[in-house]
């Protein structure tokens, strides 16, 4: 510790990172649980929302959920067995197909946000929420300067 009480910046970076991983190994697990009846672990229900509103090929859906496009690829092709997707025609790149939700695929994609809000909103009550937006935007600064770093 510093004269005033603050961690060095290293060490504060070190105890995020790591709250971070554990946030996110509870989020997971919380999300498996929520969509297990419907067949949906939180890898499927990622995918499934990031083509919620527009089509997007597994490589975009990878590189916008942070994710592996071989990944994303297992995950679509179960999804696509299940009829909660289709691979529709891409216009802009002829062997890269669309992943392209199916009414099956938003109903099922429904149901777990729904489960999802009531547990949120019990998880943040009584939380101010600009603690939250804040929490958000230092973890957004902080990924846009690794990605700015990995990309030099």
């Amino acid at each position: 510790m510093t004269g005033n009480n603050q961690l060095p910046l290293n060490e504060a970076v070190t105890a995020l990172t790591l709250e971070v991983f554990r946030f996110n190994g509870q989020l997971l697990a919380v999300g498996d649980e929520l969509g297990r009846d419907l067949g949906l672990s939180s890898a499927r229900w990622q995918v499934l929302s990031a083509v919620v509103d527009t089509p997007l090929s597994v490589a975009h859906v990878a590189f916008n959920r942070g994710l592996t496009r071989q990944s994303v690829q297992r995950v679509a092709n179960l999804l696509a067995e299940e009829k909660l997707i289709i691979f529709t025609e891409n216009p802009r790149h002829r062997r890269a197909k669309l992943v392209t939700l199916t009414e099956l695929g938003r109903a099922s994609l429904s149901a777990v946000i729904a489960r999802h809000t009531d547990w949120v909103n019990k998880v943040v009550a009584g939380i101010d929420s600009n603690i939250i937006a804040a929490a958000a935007a230092t973890i957004t600064m902080l990924r846009q300067r690794i990605e700015t770093e990995e990309s030099k």
